[in-house]
Parts: C-alpha cells; sequence; structure tokens
C-alpha cells in the first residue's frame, strides 16, 4: 500500500518537474536610437533647415546681466533630420533645447534658446554657435552692441544729500538708493572698467564736489601700495569710503590690486619721494 503511495506521488511529483511549459512570454526592447554622425562635421546643405535667421543681434547696456537670443528653424526635407549636438564659442554662452539626439520630422518647427552672460563685457561682443545634426554643421552668430549706461544725473538737492549721509558715515554710499551706482556695477570688473564703473562717478565727474581731490594733481607722492591703501580703508574724516569687503565695501582683495595698478599707471606721482 504504502509502496502504491509513493508510486503514484513520484509520478504526480515528476509531471510536475518535467512537463513541458505551455505559454512563453517574449520580453521585447524598444528600438534604440543610433544617429550617423559621419556627416556632422560637413557644412549643412541648403535646404535641410530653414532658419529664420543665422546672425541676430541685441542692444544692451553695459552693466545688463544677459543677453538672451532665440533661434528658429523649420526641417524642410521628407527627412526625419537628428540634431546631434550645439557647442558655443565659449562657457559664457549656454543652450536651451531639448535633450539631445533630438528628431525633427519633416516639417517640424524647432526653437533653440541662447544665454549670453555679459559680466565684463563692453562695447561690439561677437559669439558664434555650431550647430550639428546628422544632415552637417550650422554655424550661428550672435552679436551684443553694449552701450554705456546713460549719465546720472542729480538735483543739487539730492547731492547735498548725499554729502550730508557720507559725512555722517563714509559707508552711506554703498546703502540704500546709492548702493545702484556704487555697488551694483562691480562684479566682474577690473583695472581700467572698474574705475570707469565705481570711481570716476565721483573723481571725474563734471561737477565734482570740492572736497572730493583731483587724482592727477596729488600733491603727495603715489606709489601702488599708496592707492591700495586708500581704496582699502578710504580716510577717515572725509568722504573717502572703505571699498574692501573686510571694511564694509564691494571690492574684494584683486580687484582693489588692480585698480591700485591702474591707477598707479595713469597717475603717477607727481610729487618727489620724500626725503628728496
Amino acid at each position: 500500500m504504502y509502496r502504491t503511495i509513493f508510486a503514484v506521488a513520484a509520478i504526480f511529483t515528476a509531471g510536475i518537474m518535467f512537463a513541458p511549459a505551455q505559454n512563453s512570454n517574449t520580453v521585447t526592447s524598444a528600438p534604440v536610437l543610433v544617429p550617423d554622425t559621419t556627416h556632422q562635421n560637413d557644412p549643412l546643405p541648403d535646404g535641410v533647415l530653414a532658419f529664420d535667421a543665422t546672425l541676430k543681434s541685441v542692444d544692451a547696456t553695459e552693466g545688463d546681466d544677459f543677453a538672451r537670443f532665440t533661434f528658429s528653424f523649420t526641417n524642410v526635407t521628407p527627412n526625419i533630420v537628428t540634431v546631434l549636438n550645439v557647442h558655443p564659442s565659449c562657457g559664457c554662452t549656454t543652450a536651451e533645447l531639448p535633450p539631445v539626439p533630438w528628431q525633427l520630422i519633416p516639417g517640424t518647427n524647432g526653437q533653440m534658446k541662447l544665454t549670453v552672460n555679459l559680466a565684463g563685457k563692453t562695447g561690439t561682443v561677437f559669439k558664434t554657435v555650431d550647430f550639428s545634426t546628422d544632415k552637417g554643421k550650422k554655424q550661428l552668430m550672435l552679436r551684443i552692441n553694449l552701450t554705456p549706461p546713460p549719465a546720472i544725473v542729480m538735483t543739487e538737492e539730492q547731492k547735498a544729500a548725499g554729502i550730508a549721509a557720507s559725512k555722517l558715515d563714509r559707508q552711506a554710499v554703498f546703502k540704500g538708493d546709492c548702493a545702484s551706482c556704487h555697488v551694483k556695477k562691480v562684479e566682474g570688473k577690473f583695472g581700467q572698467e572698474l574705475f570707469k564703473s565705481t570711481c570716476a562717478i565721483c573723481h571725474e565727474a563734471a561737477n565734482r564736489a570740492t572736497m572730493v581731490p583731483d587724482l592727477a594733481n596729488l600733491k603727495v607722492p603715489t606709489t601702488e601700495a599708496f592707492w591700495r591703501t586708500w581704496i582699502t580703508y578710504g580716510k577717515p574724516g572725509s568722504l573717502m569710503p572703505s571699498f574692501a569687503k573686510s571694511e564694509g565695501g564691494p571690492l574684494d582683495d584683486i580687484q582693489i590690486a588692480s585698480l591700485a595698478q591702474y591707477l598707479n599707471t595713469i597717475h603717477p606721482s607727481q610729487a618727489p619721494p620724500v626725503g628728496n
């Protein structure tokens, strides 16, 4: 009896273990796009992508943070065009577009946005962007026309109020409304550019206050160390503030050093060294 039960159990188990599968599930993966890169460095032929322009210009004011551009284009071929990569000419320019490779089906419109960091830039600035596809490469050009900011005209009452505030606190020029002229325009500037944006507003003003010295005609010997000390600490009892960040001003050590070097170059000492 027991042998019969064991035999039946063995047969049943064997059936489970060795019975062929009745169903099989096949797992398939999505096709992977492998773009053709053999022509990405060739010139893009005419009649592939119709751009709204290949050179764009914007006007900006010195001191602005960014310049922005938008290029639009259309795939005018009967085939898919794949955008492979976009390379601006320098790190100050960034591109915004869908992840690449980016497929443009026939008749599709696309856009690419570009942002140029304007810190430290003056005059007319040119940038390029290489736009590469599986059909070839197109170079786009950016032009930024930077103009100096308009001169700030202060009334006599405003000047008097500013002088009164500075007499009470030399660092007042870096606070409140005054900060728009004396703080916000120093970022990324050095040497001559920094002087024009920060110092000339007082020292080279058309109607310079009588208590503001003419830097070209100082009656004491000057050196690079002299200029660096004055810029860093200012002068107690005068309107000259401390420009160093460590003293509550807006400038770092490198900016101060660049200003001192520039001033020592354009305003050599007008007085003989002490002891001569």
